[in-house]
């Protein structure tokens, strides 16, 4: 057989391989299970081994991660309206969409929060199970399809994986792990209108009722820099209560990123300055939680 015939026989299974990854949203998990080491990292307590931390990361990588499958399972209905979400799996039929997927979901969780519970304590299982729950069942199915507040409460979501990673350590979680819990509750409006803002047209023909949607981009991005601007003073509050240098200059200039675009998008909200500041606010995320880590642990 020679390279070009086989590579034409891979090309299925690897174009199988990237539809199911693409069904968990690995990267949006990956980035909460770093939160959960986040949370982790900054609480006082014995030292975990290594082992202990694979797992609580794992752990949250896969409840995190099984939540968004479900999320795309439920909304492939809404996903079929949206062009930038037409092209998924459950939409086209690259695979199939049937009950056997919400078995392996359900069984993926269950064996998170599980693991969660052997390797940790009963407390990070739950908040493992929590945030999971929160993202799938409270933001999916509960608020998205009927109110602007859906992602303001769905956003408790990443906060549980900072406590879950908290409670690993001690179960009594301390000030500067609950101050991250409320930097990643404040942070996710604006990060998620951002998009609503970018793909506006999107959620119009969607029925979403992101809060852009219904009070129109200005608005909306006027909402963004409140939202920015109490994440950014909640950002800064760890410093002052038992981390340091290392952290405060990364909350500052993270935070000082956030600002400029959002103030950017107040000036001239569209679709640029909105995507501007929806991969700022990622920037202005990994900043911290490297900040944090890196702070704790140096």
């Amino acid at each position: 057989m020679n390279t070009t015939t086989a590579s034409y026989n891979n090309a299925p299974l690897a174009t199988m391989l990237r539809q199911v990854l693409g069904l968990f949203k690995l990267r949006i998990g990956v980035v909460i299970a770093f939160t959960a080491v986040a949370g982790l990292a900054v609480s006082p307590g014995p030292a975990l081994p290594a082992w202990k931390i694979a797992v609580l990361y794992l752990a949250v990588l896969v409840s995190s991660a099984s939540a968004g499958a479900f999320n795309q399972y439920v909304e492939s209905d809404l996903d079929a309206r949206m062009k930038r979400t037409r092209k998924r799996a459950f939409v086209t039929g690259a695979l199939p969409r049937t009950r056997a997927w919400l078995w392996l979901i359900l069984a993926l969780v269950a064996g998170a929060v599980a693991a969660a519970w052997w390797a940790l304590n009963p407390w990070a299982a739950l908040y493992t199970f929590l945030g999971a729950f929160f993202y799938a069942v409270v933001y999916t199915v509960w608020l998205k399809r009927r109110t602007w507040l859906n992602i303001v409460i769905g956003g408790l979501a990443g906060s549980f994986a900072v406590l879950a990673g908290a409670a690993a350590v001690d179960p009594a979680i301390g000030a500067v792990p609950l101050m991250l819990a409320l930097v990643l509750f404040l942070w996710t409006p604006p990060h998620f209108w951002s998009l609503a803002i970018a793909y506006r047209k999107d959620y119009e023909a969607a029925r979403v009722p992101m809060l852009p949607v219904v009070v129109g981009d200005r608005r909306g991005a006027q909402a963004i820099l409140l939202h920015t601007l109490l994440l950014v003073a909640a950002a800064l509050a760890p410093a002052f209560l038992g981390l340091g240098r290392i952290y405060l200059a990364g909350a500052l200039v993270g935070g000082a990123w956030f600002l400029a675009t959002s103030w950017q998008l107040v000036r001239n909200p569209g679709p640029k300055t909105a995507m501007s500041n929806f991969h700022a606010s990622l920037g202005q995320l990994s900043l911290l939680l490297v900040a944090a880590i890196l702070d704790a642990t140096l």
